[in-house]
């Protein structure tokens, strides 16, 4: 199983519903788009099996955050509504279903 299978199913555990992976645009990707009650959740998987050059969630830069908000913008343009919206981030030291660390609200004011 790979990091981003084990998130999905992680997340699908807690209740939320899966409406895509890997959601590729010109602008960014999204690992996950999930849905968690009426909040819409764009989900970024990060695994980092060493933390030499920073842990999982250091290595979501300011540039991987603007790329994520990108490709949210061009989901949404498909999406009827205005539906509510978060990022989410599952961090992960390895492929472990017992190590996932879930983070909500990673991006503020997105």
């Amino acid at each position: 199983m790979d990091a981003e299978a084990l998130a999905g199913r992680f997340l699908e555990a807690r209740g939320l519903t899966i409406l895509a992976r890997n959601f590729r645009t010109r602008r960014g990707e999204i690992d996950l788009v999930a849905r968690d009650g009426d909040t819409l959740v764009f989900v970024e998987v990060r695994l980092r099996s060493s933390a030499r050059f920073g842990g999982a969630a250091e290595s979501i830069t300011a540039v991987k955050r603007a790329r994520l908000v990108a490709a949210a913008q061009v989901y949404l343009l498909g999406q009827r509504g205005d539906p509510r919206c978060r990022f989410d981030a599952i961090l992960l030291d390895r492929v472990d279903p017992s190590r996932v660390d879930w983070l909500r609200n990673v991006i503020d004011g997105a």
